[in-house]
């Protein structure tokens, strides 16, 4: 099996393209069913985010994989493949295992070192393996990249110089209200995992007064009592509008929840000395309607924007010293991997020479009925003795010279050599029973 990274982000696509390759929760199986279930893919765990939509594949061929893989995210998509095919990047075994390393450690990340990214992959690794969709491949994968997500920033100042998604928005956000939110009143429309970051931050902030809508009133006001705020009956969301400077939108609903006419509403209610109406679309898809942002007195900063405005990133030394970290994690699960990847050839040539030690003793006991139990024994023991020291330090180089670059040639000539049968499983030899879990909560980042 090879790992595959089939995938759309904020870098290669708009959002109204992630708009449509979006899985909402309630989805997600039925598509890692869907893509567990095509010819070439074994294995799947699907990435779902307001930055991305990725799918970490064990495939058994790369062209194979890659047009399962594409069909499925072009029916996802409902459009034809080849109207995704300029949005979608592909990365390959060595390639692939780069990449989810650098997503995981927010090199990849809009806000590049947010570390939210990491409960982000958690939750889908645990949607994977609830559809038991990540097999022994993708369990490895996964679990190291959570474990190099933490290294990076634990020994690393790429914390300090990332962010979260809600928090440079709000940044992006002050700059059109004088530099400052404190004292702005503010609304969150959502509850959910961004919504409440974006709540906790606006509180942090000093916006006042601040409130919260939801379609669930009482998550609203589980969340709205947490901090402080007042929460608001969806109903009233147009009379909400009116009364603040800022508006955080991060909802999992499937339209538009601020359209042209409910914003246009609000705007004729709102005092024109007020200043303008900034509103944060970070859903996707996307909280906001497109036309909202051609009404005057509104500034609308959505995903797209944000992408553009926040190109430079961290200090160029973090970013740095995270690379160097994510070579050599690379470096060395390609090794495990190399030196795995043998291990089936390797107990299958040890299979082969017990089988024929086996056959020669049935045929010496079939010669030689004479023979005492304890003379069989002993013969027995002194073949199957020299047969091991034979083949010790042939198995020992190969494994030795698969850990290296090109090495899986050398399990591939031993096949060929021996005419072994091996049958096309995952490297790893166990699947973990209990799923490993990151503390850093799920929220902001890549929704």
């Amino acid at each position: 099996m090879k790992l595959l990274v089939v995938g759309a982000s904020y870098r290669t696509a708009p959002v109204a393209t992630l708009e449509q390759l979006a899985v909402p929760p309630a989805e997600l199986t039925r598509t890692l069913d869907r893509l567990v279930a095509q010819p070439y893919v074994s294995e799947a765990v699907l990435v779902s985010t307001c930055n991305r939509v990725e799918v970490y594949a064990a495939v058994s061929g790369f062209h194979g994989g890659l047009g399962d893989i594409c069909a499925v995210l072009a029916e996802q998509a409902d459009c034809p493949a080849a109207a995704l095919a300029n949005h979608l990047y592909v990365h390959y075994d060595a390639a692939a295992v780069d990449h989810v390393f650098r997503v995981a450690t927010g090199l990849d990340s809009m806000v590049v070192g947010e570390a939210q990214i990491l409960g982000q992959l958690r939750d889908a690794y645990h949607w994977a393996t609830g559809a038991d969709s990540a097999g022994r491949l993708l369990h490895e994968l996964m679990q190291q990249a959570l474990r190099v997500g933490k290294r990076a920033h634990a020994e690393t100042g790429i914390d300090r110089a990332g962010q979260s998604v809600v928090t440079a928005a709000l940044e992006l956000a002050a700059g059109h209200l004088d530099g400052d939110l404190a004292g702005r009143p503010a609304l969150v429309v959502g509850a959910g995992a961004m919504g409440s970051l974006g709540v906790a931050t606006l509180s942090r902030l000093g916006a006042a007064p601040l409130s919260v809508t939801n379609r669930g009133a009482d998550r609203a006001v589980r969340l709205a009592e947490s901090y402080g705020a007042t929460a608001v009956p969806m109903a009233e969301l147009p009379s909400a509008l009116s009364t603040v400077d800022i508006v955080v939108a991060a909802t999992a609903a499937t339209e538009p929840v601020l359209t042209r006419s409910v914003v246009a509403r609000a705007l004729a209610e709102r005092a024109p000395e007020r200043g303008p109406l900034v509103l944060l679309d970070l859903a996707v898809p996307r909280d906001v309607e497109a036309g909202v942002a051609e009404l005057p007195g509104v500034e609308v900063i959505d995903i797209d924007r944000m992408a553009a405005l926040l190109a430079d990133g961290p200090a160029a030394s973090e970013a740095a010293a995270v690379e160097r970290i994510v070579g050599s994690e690379v470096e060395g699960f390609l090794t495990w991997l190399r030196g795995a990847d043998v291990a089936p050839t390797v107990a299958a040539l040890r299979g082969r020479a017990d089988d024929v030690v086996t056959a020669e003793l049935r045929r010496l006991a079939q010669r030689r009925p004479d023979l005492s139990d304890d003379q069989r024994a002993e013969v027995a023991r002194t073949v199957h003795r020299v047969v091991q020291r034979l083949l010790h330090q042939p198995t020992v180089r190969v494994r030795q010279l698969a850990a290296e670059p090109g090495g899986d040639q050398y399990a591939a000539l031993l096949r060929e050599l021996f005419d072994l049968q091996v049958p096309q499983t995952s490297p790893v030899d166990t699947v973990p029973d209990v799923v490993e879990t990151d503390p850093t909560p799920s929220t902001g980042g890549e929704r």
